[in-house]
């Protein structure tokens, strides 16, 4: 059986987000996931998932200013401090919200410093987050996007993506799969899976183009589910995706392919 988990940063945005904890149960969600939690009182969301219980399965490490454009800092070699804090922050909410996996965002390729810099401060950072997150049991997630959405982000390829945890060198740290951005930057979803199914603690799933729910673009999701399962994968598959015309609406593609939430 596949498990699925509402990304609350993209649906149910028709409610203040402190409300789809309770919407995403209503809709028969049992798990949850979002961006960040940082701007709301770590026991005020524990009380939430408990009063609609709820599990999280995942967040993001701090990302720097999301407002004015950060996505990622854990590969500026200006901002190690920064980013060595953001993991102790993320591990104090992850405790107290029971989570068991916390993705980075390396952020985007930087002017005036060469890549082998912003690699060698990558892989360095990770290494210390996954040291700090090993202590509680945690995963590190690492994600790759692509250069349509966010252009010039420094991680945007699977090979490139297992590589770095490769050279990162410790056993807690895995691989974030995002559908969507995999189409985008390199396609071959499913030989990708079967090849790194091993690597891979998370995936994310929205069809392109647009970015909404299965079934609305060119990606085979019927096939990709089939192989999922087929392949016995354990992991949450967040639904990450821009809903039409309404969130309990998209849902629909659920029971069209004979899933269940």
């Amino acid at each position: 059986m596949l498990n699925f988990s509402a990304n609350l940063s993209m649906l149910f945005t028709e409610f203040p987000f402190l409300e789809r904890f309770a919407a995403a149960r209503s809709a028969g969600f049992s798990a949850v996931e979002f961006l960040f939690p940082y701007e709301y009182e770590a026991q005020h969301l524990a009380g939430l998932l408990a009063a609609n219980r709820l599990k999280l399965v995942l967040f993001n490490l701090p990302a720097g200013n999301w407002g004015i454009g950060d996505r990622g800092i854990a590969a500026d070699p200006d901002r190690v401090e920064e980013f060595r804090a953001g993991v102790e922050k993320a591990l104090e909410y992850a405790h107290t919200l029971g989570v068991e996996q916390l993705n980075c965002l390396a952020g985007k390729t930087l002017p005036g410093v060469s890549e082998d810099e912003q690699w060698r401060t990558l892989r360095e950072n990770l290494q210390f987050a996954a040291d700090s997150l090993a202590k509680q049991g945690v995963k590190l997630l690492v994600e790759f996007i692509n250069r349509h959405d966010i252009p010039g982000f420094f991680l945007h390829h699977t090979a490139q993506t297992v590589r770095l945890i490769d050279e990162a060198d410790r056993p807690n740290i895995f691989l974030q799969y995002d559908l969507y951005h995999a189409q985008r930057e390199e396609g071959e979803l499913t030989a990708t899976i079967q090849a790194h199914l091993g690597r891979i603690a998370h995936i994310q799933i929205a069809d392109n183009p647009g970015r909404h729910q299965p079934g609305t673009g060119e990606i085979n999701f019927p096939f990709i589910f089939s192989q999922l399962a087929k392949l016995n994968y354990r992991g949450h598959i967040g639904l990450e995706y821009v809903p039409t015309p309404d969130t309990v609406s998209s849902l629909a593609w659920i029971s069209h392919y004979g899933l269940k939430i």
